[in-house]
């Protein structure tokens, strides 16, 4: 049941993902050109593997009869939440000079509320959330929360360059995948989303955009926080912050130059 309940997310979360992304592809919401962003080498390419992976993984996980019901609604909740805050970022957040949390956070306090915070705050609270419905206890709750939010933003971190993304996704997946469990289930929906857009990825025909980087690294996290225990929360929760604090650092830096 568990091998078959891998295999079935894995190819649900494919066929799902392309069924949308030819679906945008004929008829993307609004304009044409909401879609559009120029990459690194100044070249156009679209945002539609975004919204076609985050609701692949979501529509895999959220059909699956192998994973109990809180897991089900936890994954799938952080998926959609993180996808959706993501989107927001992309359509509102273009042209945003302001990179790192500290940046985000400072107009905050000044009344100011970008789309960065929107972001922060949404999958932040998502996290928490499918934490509580993953984990019993309290303080298990709380580190699957960082660990769930912790790992969408890892995703999206590394999203500078094609298939870095998409190959984070992968090499944090594969190892939820081999273990089986519902864990494995869990990680098999974004891997099999994100497999059925490497190619284009790869070959800077579209891109994943902070909608679909964080709605994987949000599924891969949920599956994390799944697959361990107290400790292996805590070293992934330690990571996870350490990593966010270097990016942050990083992108504060990359923003001044």
């Amino acid at each position: 049941m568990i091998i078959k309940g891998r295999t079935a997310a894995f190819l649900g979360a494919v066929g799902a993902t392309l069924c949308v992304r030819q679906a945008m592809r004929r008829r993307p919401p609004g304009q044409a050109a909401l879609w559009e962003r120029k990459n690194f080498e100044g070249g156009v390419v679209d945002l539609h593997a975004g919204p076609a992976t985050a609701l692949g993984t979501a529509a895999a996980v959220a059909a699956s009869p192998a994973l109990p019901g809180r897991t089900r609604a936890a994954a799938t909740l952080a998926v959609l939440a993180a996808g959706a805050c993501g989107t927001y970022d992309d359509m509102a957040g273009e042209n945003d000079p302001r990179r790192g949390f500290r940046a985000h956070l400072g107009a905050l306090r000044h009344g100011e509320i970008t789309s960065g915070t929107v972001k922060l705050l949404g999958i932040g609270a998502a996290g928490l959330a499918a934490g509580a419905l993953l984990k019993e206890r309290p303080v298990d709750k709380l580190l699957a929360g960082v660990v769930v939010a912790g790992t969408a933003h890892l995703v999206n971190l590394v999203d500078v360059r094609p298939g870095r993304a998409a190959g984070t996704v992968l090499a944090l997946g594969a190892p939820g995948v081999l273990r089986g469990g519902a864990a494995g289930v869990l990680a098999a929906a974004p891997v099999g989303a994100v497999a059925a857009v490497l190619e284009e990825d790869l070959g800077r025909r579209t891109m994943l955009g902070d909608t679909g980087a964080h709605a994987l690294g949000a599924g891969i996290g949920a599956a994390i926080a799944t697959g361990n225990g107290r400790t292996g929360l805590l070293l992934h929760s330690a990571a996870l912050v350490a990593a966010a604090a270097c990016g942050d650092r990083i992108s504060r830096v990359a923003g001044a130059s």
